[in-house]
């Protein structure tokens, strides 16, 4: 599908529109792109991601290594933490996207027992992120790693890389 923006009806009123200023929010989905890059070694990962998808999720970040894929949702609030709860992708999780899912949002924000089964935590501190909950060591695919690993919308995934793709040509 493709992303048809409305041309501005007055030229100069689009020179001079101000940038949005960088949101908090804005900060986590940069700093879990790079997580997503660096410590999990995804080869390709993208933030707020919109793509025709069927189930409507859009996700803050995503990645993707050879053999499955990570989720990041990023949270300022605990009232938009348990408004996401009631999505139908996380009511029904076959229809989300992500072999492995977290949130991720300042500390104690969101406990632990907060959690969805098998979605990881993740905190920003100052200069790195924590992982609080979680899959453990290199290899994630095996051991008790597993009850962190989710059945996931492949084909949402799919129409995600095309888009990522189209976009990048």
């Amino acid at each position: 599908m493709a992303v048809i923006r409305r041309k501005e009806s007055n030229p100069a009123a689009a020179a001079v529109r101000k940038p949005r200023p960088v949101t908090l929010h804005d900060e986590l989905v940069d700093r879990a792109c790079r997580w997503l890059k660096g410590t999990c070694g995804c080869s390709v990962s993208v933030g707020e991601l919109r793509a025709f998808t069927g189930s409507g999720e859009t996700p803050d970040a995503i990645g993707w290594r050879a053999e499955y894929s990570i989720l990041v949702e990023c949270k300022t609030s605990r009232a938009d933490f348990f408004a996401d709860l009631k999505k139908p992708f996380r009511v029904d999780p076959a229809m989300g996207v992500g072999t492995y899912r977290f949130y991720l949002c300042p500390p104690g924000l969101i406990q632990p027992d907060d959690l969805p089964d098998g979605w990881g935590l993740l905190y920003q501190e100052e200069r790195r992120i924590r992982l609080v909950c979680g899959p453990k060591g290199n290899i994630w695919s095996h051991g008790d790693n597993a009850r962190f690993m989710h059945s996931r919308n492949q084909d949402a995934e799919i129409a995600m890389l095309v888009s990522v793709l189209r976009r990048s040509q």
